[in-house]
């Protein structure tokens, strides 16, 4: 009975000391690796964050308030108007098409790129013929090229010097001011063509100028769908064959007529290739040398 007493309270005492042998085990490995994991490097904090995982709003605030470097731009900062993937690098607007080139011929009939007038109406295409025809620098236009027919006697009939002159002169300036009404305002009407020049305004300069020299050929019509170049063929041809009327009679042969006809369109051809270099040969050139020269 001894035995068995003394048996029983030992029990009872190894059971009242393994609890707080395992507690005071724990407690020290708890310890242990506690210790262990602060010998160890942090991990990195994201940038604008805190080490406890919460927006760090004063450094974030601060780095806003700091002024941008102007050496150093940021190169990934993108615009809240320009979606991503989209460069935001904008195209040169086309140059505009001035009213006059050199500031004397007249450039009423060109629509810079980009703009899409409505078409003409017949009382709108005879002003701008009218324009064209009785321009001051039509008469002047009209005296250099019959001093140059005159000079190299193309009409023999026509005489020398001032009485030359003359014959020369009254005869370009029907020949022009009559291809311009025929060509811009009477077949306009009739085939319902639009005569002006839309111009291309960027590009390759090749392609430009053979834009701008095929529109004798082609031009849109009042639906805006380009079709041939009936008012300008046609309208060039009937005023070529109204002019033999009142030349000699040795310049109303197939040949002399066909000569003429074809100077008319190339003449409109190389127009309209001027017309559209015209704007960058302004700005790369004239504007330049006044940039450089301000007291011009």
């Amino acid at each position: 009975m001894q035995f068995r007493s003394s048996f029983f309270l030992a029990t009872l005492i190894l059971g009242l000391a393994a609890p707080a042998s395992f507690a005071s085990a724990a407690q020290t490995s708890s310890h242990t690796l506690l210790a262990s994991a602060s010998a160890l490097p942090d991990a990195p904090v994201p940038e604008g964050w805190s080490s406890s995982g919460t927006q760090n709003q004063q450094n974030s605030t601060q780095k806003d308030q700091q002024p941008a470097s102007p050496t150093a731009p940021d190169l990934n900062r993108k615009s809240k108007d320009t979606p991503a993937g989209v460069p935001t690098t904008q195209k040169a607007e086309p140059l505009p098409q001035p009213k006059r080139i050199l500031g004397v011929m007249p450039n009423y009939r060109a629509v810079s790129a980009g703009v899409l007038p409505p078409p003409p109406t017949s009382r709108e295409a005879f002003a701008v013929a009218t324009q064209d025809s009785f321009d001051y620098s039509d008469f002047v236009f009209v005296g250099v090229t019959s001093l140059l027919a005159e000079g190299t006697n193309t009409h023999p009939t026509f005489g020398k010097g001032i009485g030359g002159f003359w014959p020369y002169y009254w005869r370009g300036f029907v020949d022009r001011t009559d291809g311009d009404y025929w060509v811009i305002w009477i077949m306009p009407s009739i085939v319902h063509e639009d005569e002006r020049y839309y111009a291309m305004g960027q590009g390759p300069l090749l392609k430009r100028s053979i834009y701008a020299a095929s529109r004798v050929l082609i031009t849109p019509n009042y639906h805006g769908k380009n079709t041939f170049n009936a008012a300008e063929i046609f309208g060039r041809g009937i005023s070529q064959a109204i002019s033999l009327t009142y030349y000699p009679g040795s310049e109303t042969s197939f040949s002399p007529f066909m000569q003429k006809f074809g100077y008319a369109v190339g003449r409109d051809a190389l127009a309209n290739v001027f017309r559209e270099v015209w704007p960058d040969i302004e700005a790369k050139v004239v504007h330049h040398h006044h940039h450089n020269n301000p007291q011009d």
